[in-house]
């Protein structure tokens, strides 16, 4: 039964980790399947001053906590992909990208994501000056105006967090007022960076290359604004809600008219041993304190009946085993800049996390490393001097001849043939968990990948060139990172650039780019996340 658990949970934000922690520390063997990235949307909000006992953290060091939390009661956790759900039976059945699991009972909690509202030019200009992610894109817009557009919390927030970065920031809203706290919507009134034009929809935007004007409505009289600036750009940031995840994982499951998932007050769906949890649900309120509201909810319903299906069919208890987790520093990946008072880039704790996955490394790698003299290049040499100790099987040079786009490692073979994965600077930040993983994917056993997926990476034309420019502080950038890696290390045709735009602001004012992550292939340009499905079906 080493498939088979109480509980699977798909969704590794608030509402699933909750739901996790509860499941778990009552002895119920528990799955959490998660997409992308353990703490979900939370993680890329830098400030959290409103959940209950916690006077201030960020989204990730939040999640953080509570992801160890589930884990020190025995959670397991998956980084895969749910691709279809069998739910009629007393046995359910989720099928992944990495196999089939199956579970007593299902929590559904795969979140939201941000709506697009559909104005003239928001996809042809996504990338190029219209973003969702102020976190990820803010830094692009320094100097510069900004618009936001939405009136509930995320705008709002997002708004303030843009003053960091832009001239000015002006927020339309398209009702009378704010739909969110008052304190929040008090902040940004009175901030003098900021200007809120109310009863305000965005009709279009456009320019050429960039963003050059944006033109706007009052919805009470009819008129119209046109924003223009022809010698310079700037940002129109989206924040107008959210759309439910889930597609075909909720065939069979009631939802209403807009794809939320209807449950009853103990989050049970109409099917039995079907619970959902957080921004997946129908619900007046999204935020984290209800999301784990939620969760605490779906998996005490759900415990009473995994315990009845434990008799009805005669199964034995599933076995679970605590763990003893190590508390990370608040910022448990390693950074470009040295993490530690010490002036170290990997911290003790990242170390032993470490130990485990470089244990299964099998062949040897060599990391050239071609460098200059600048700082990141120092910064390089500190990195590989800590990370090679780390494996029998790592070792690095610097390069005796260099090329362009200085500076960078190389992943090579232990014999220094070139695997054509090159990382543009320090890959560091969100980026330390890509480098790692490709480094997996290179010397181990690397991560679970279908014979269908290994056949097309394989028969991709060789003599493509990625280049995938990213930031270290994008949490959206390394699912695209990892892919492309994985394309090639599998393909010896391919060759793949990772650049740090911050060190390459040419590629910037080249490709026009005002979001990541950004991908260039065959002189085109595509914005936004991408796992390796994805990738393929882009390149092929």
């Amino acid at each position: 039964m080493e498939r088979m658990y109480d509980v699977i949970i798909i969704g590794g934000g608030p509402a699933g980790l909750a739901a996790a922690v509860y499941m778990a520390r009552a002895q119920y063997k528990t799955l959490v399947i998660e997409k992308e990235k353990i703490g979900g949307l939370i993680t890329i909000t830098s400030e959290v001053v409103n959940y209950p006992g916690v006077i201030k953290t960020s989204g990730k060091e939040l999640t953080e906590q509570m992801r160890l939390q589930a884990e020190s009661f025995g959670a397991e956790f998956l980084l895969a992909e749910a691709l279809e759900s069998r739910l009629d039976g007393e046995i359910k059945e989720i099928v992944t990208d990495k196999g089939t699991f199956k579970a007593l009972g299902v929590i559904m909690a795969m979140g939201a994501v941000p709506r697009q509202v559909g104005f003239t030019g928001e996809a042809e200009y996504r990338g190029r000056g219209v973003a969702y992610c102020a976190t990820c894109d803010g830094e692009f817009f320094t100097g510069l105006d900004v618009f936001v557009v939405g009136g509930g919390f995320a705008a709002a927030e997002e708004a303030i967090f843009l003053t960091r970065y832009a001239r000015h920031v002006t927020v339309l809203v398209r009702g009378d007022d704010f739909t969110c706290a008052g304190s929040i919507a008090d902040e940004v009134k009175r901030h003098e960076q900021i200007t809120v034009l109310y009863n305000t929809a965005l009709l279009e935007v456009g320019g050429g290359d960039v963003l050059r004007y944006a033109v706007y409505e009052n919805c009470k009289t009819g008129e119209r604004t046109r924003y223009e600036t022809p010698d310079a750009t700037f940002g129109m940031f989206v924040f107008a809600g959210y759309v439910p995840v889930g597609g075909q994982l909720l065939e069979g499951l009631a939802t209403d008219c807009e794809g939320y998932l209807v449950t009853d007050m103990n989050q049970k769906t109409n099917l039995d041993g079907v619970y959902g949890a957080g921004d997946l649900c129908i619900k007046n309120l999204r935020q984290v304190v209800t999301a784990v509201s939620d969760g605490a909810k779906a998996a005490t319903s759900l415990e009473k009946h995994a315990a009845m299906l434990h008799d009805k069919l005669q199964l034995p208890r599933f076995t679970v085993t605590k763990k003893q987790v190590v508390q990370p520093a608040a910022d448990s990946t390693a950074s470009a800049t040295p993490a530690a008072d010490d002036g170290t880039f990997i911290s003790e704790a990242i170390k032993t996390q470490l130990a485990p996955v470089f244990a299964k490394f099998t062949e040897d790698l060599l990391l050239r490393a071609a460098l200059d003299n600048s700082q990141a290049a120092a910064e390089i040499r500190g990195f590989l001097n800590e990370l090679t100790p780390l494996s029998s099987h790592l070792r690095w040079e610097e390069a005796e001849q260099t090329a362009g786009g200085l500076p960078y490692i190389e992943l090579c073979r232990g014999d220094g043939s070139s695997l054509g994965f090159r990382f543009h600077g320090v890959p560091g930040g969100h980026e330390f968990n890509s480098f790692i993983v490709t480094l997996y994917n290179a010397a181990g056993p690397g991560q679970a990948i279908s014979e269908e997926q290994l056949a097309s990476v394989r028969t991709l034309p060789g003599g493509k060139r990625l280049q995938v420019v990213i930031s270290l502080s994008c949490t959206m950038c390394p699912e695209l990172v990892m892919a492309a890696g994985r394309l090639a290390v599998e393909n010896g045709g391919i060759e793949v650039d990772v650049f740090d735009i911050n060190l390459f602001p040419e590629l910037r004012e080249r490709y026009k780019i005002m979001s990541v992550p950004c991908l260039i292939y065959d002189e085109k340009v595509s914005f936004g996340k991408k796992n390796l499905d994805e990738l393929l079906q882009l390149l092929s």
